[in-house]
């Protein structure tokens, strides 16, 4: 077998739960086994924020992935190539994943600048962005979408970089992760029905296009390649979205889309009914607890989302209970740990009062502290999710945990 012929990830299903989608499972990647259900933590520029890779790995996380757009702004892809990729880079040696850019679509364009605004759907074949505004914002636009792929402006330069599905793959070559995302084009909840069906037609065309460019590549042989499913909130879109990206031959599948809380376990389940059930399925910016307890149950391997370290920053914690902020004054005097039983560093040798001190005094340690502890109750949590669909108890460790956590 040529080296272009290799696989570079290997997927297998351990135990499903019946009466459900869930599965627990192995990922096997050339930098180490992802055991699933996992939760993946979001190291945008080559960095989990306030964490060390020591940290990390002390705490049992088994991935992380990073964002394309924002490692080719900077330091950029050649750069990141040069210095020996993603992992000698950020000095993490366990699996890794890469986005595509495709998510900036959405936040650049929809979802710049307010909840939700319009992309401009007819743009020039080479799309400028000169002195565009988004009316509704009342912000410039920072992308426009065409046929052959979107292009962005950078907020701070003003210079402009246009990416292509081919693009997008030669910057994930680039940067060197085990498993990269085709490019795609993610959609706002909100967005008409009209839009929803011309950016899946995009991303469809985008996908295989993707596709075809990555097997030509020796790359195909060490990293995986796994196609995104859009269709909004519409069953018909994500349906046929399964259906067409579910029958390329991809590594495995991420689930995308902006979602509303009321449309992600539906859409989830519409989706995973269809995909092929031996490949793995990422939930893409999907982390907190009620939802990657729906997303298992639906099917879900793998979940990636920046909460646990954005709430640390910002001191809100999570505990067995519900989340706290620790910054309010009734736990100033507070001794006990942040969450009891909780096994992590930060609980096992800090209170709650040393703690709203370090966030009450901007001292950085309290955003590292809590980030820490975010980290570990999320990586923990879907641990035990993993082990319940082993042994069977899942919906029972479903029910307790969510009759305490969201009480």
């Amino acid at each position: 077998m040529s080296d272009s012929q290799k696989k570079p990830l290997a997927f297998h299903i351990d135990k499903r739960l019946d009466g459900t989608m869930a599965r627990a499972g192995r990922i096997e990647t050339p930098h180490g086994v992802i055991e699933t259900p996992a939760f993946v933590a979001v190291g945008t520029k080559a960095t989990v924020r306030a964490l060390t890779p020591d940290m990390l790995r002390d705490i049992g996380l088994q991935a992380i992935i990073s964002n394309t757009y924002h490692l080719f702004m900077q330091p950029g892809d050649n750069k990141m190539k040069s210095m020996g990729g993603l992992h000698a880079v950020m000095g993490w040696h366990g699996p890794t994943m890469t986005d595509s850019g495709g998510f900036q679509v959405f936040s650049l364009g929809a979802g710049y600048g307010k909840n939700v605004s319009k992309v401009l759907k007819d743009a020039p074949a080479v799309p400028l962005l000169k002195d565009k505004e988004d009316e509704e914002a009342g912000k410039p636009k920072l992308v426009e979408i065409d046929y052959d792929g979107a292009a962005f402006k950078d907020p701070f330069s003003g210079v402009i970089h246009y990416f292509t599905p081919e693009r997008s793959i030669e910057m994930q070559h680039n940067i060197g992760a085990d498993i990269i995302f085709a490019f795609d084009e993610c959609t706002s909840p909100s967005e008409p029905r009209a839009y929803q069906r011309e950016a899946l037609d995009r991303t469809h065309r985008w996908a295989k296009r993707s596709l075809d460019f990555h097997k030509s590549k020796p790359n195909a042989g060490f990293q995986a390649l796994f196609g995104i499913v859009q269709g909004g909130r519409h069953e018909d879109l994500r349906k046929e979205s399964a259906e067409a990206i579910g029958s390329m031959d991809f590594d495995g599948f991420g689930i995308g889309g902006s979602f509303d809380k009321d449309d992600l376990h539906t859409a989830v389940k519409w989706v995973n009914g269809i995909l092929p059930e031996g490949k793995p399925r990422h939930l893409l910016g999907i982390g907190e607890p009620e939802d990657m307890f729906e997303g298992v149950e639906n099917g879900c391997d793998t979940f990636d989302c920046v909460v646990p370290t954005r709430l640390g920053r910002h001191g809100t914690l999570y505990t067995k209970r519900g989340k706290i902020h620790i910054g309010n004054a009734k736990f100033t005097d507070d001794l006990g740990p942040i969450d009891e039983g909780c096994s992590c560093y930060t609980c096992r040798n800090y209170t709650r009062a040393y703690v709203s001190h370090l966030h009450r005094s901007h001292e950085i340690l309290g955003p590292m502290l809590s980030s820490l502890h975010n980290m570990h109750f999320l990586v923990s949590l879907v641990k035990k999710m993993r082990e319940a669909i082993l042994d069977g108890t899942f919906l029972e460790f479903k029910k307790d945990f969510l009759s305490t956590y969201l009480s």
